[in-house]
């Protein structure tokens, strides 16, 4: 199980910091990215972690201003959102790949989904 938070209202470069607990079974050998879906659109890739956290990916949307990050003794990961812009107003998810696997900026790579969380930024 997957539980994503931190999500809120802020105006155009604010920051916020995303959370996603994981419980349920063991996380830590598990790929975790972030995906968002704002309304009428797909869901698209934002940023994934590696299972050690040595490699991290970004969407060209968000490089510079976001950054992954996950704590494996706290089974959680993090989505550092800096410089925020309308554009990034979304439902963000926080999902998880199977057991050893690589990160994948699909979402076809995750098996386990958390339940979402809005961010909404105004100009």
């Amino acid at each position: 199980q997957l539980q994503a938070s931190g999500g809120g209202s802020v105006q155009t470069g604010g920051s916020l910091r995303l959370s996603c607990a994981a419980s349920g079974r063991d996380f830590t050998s598990s790929p975790m990215g972030w995906f968002r879906q704002a309304p009428g659109k797909d869901r698209e890739f934002v940023a994934a972690i590696s299972r050690i956290g040595s490699s991290s990916y970004y969407a060209d949307s968000v490089k510079g201003r976001f950054t992954i990050s996950r704590d494996n003794t706290k089974n959680t990961v993090y989505l550092q959102m800096i410089n925020l812009q309308p554009e990034d107003t979304a439902v963000y998810y926080c999902a998880a790949g199977p057991r050893y696997y690589g990160a994948s900026t699909s979402p076809r790579g995750y098996s386990d989904w958390g339940q979402g969380t809005l961010v909404t930024v105004s100009s």
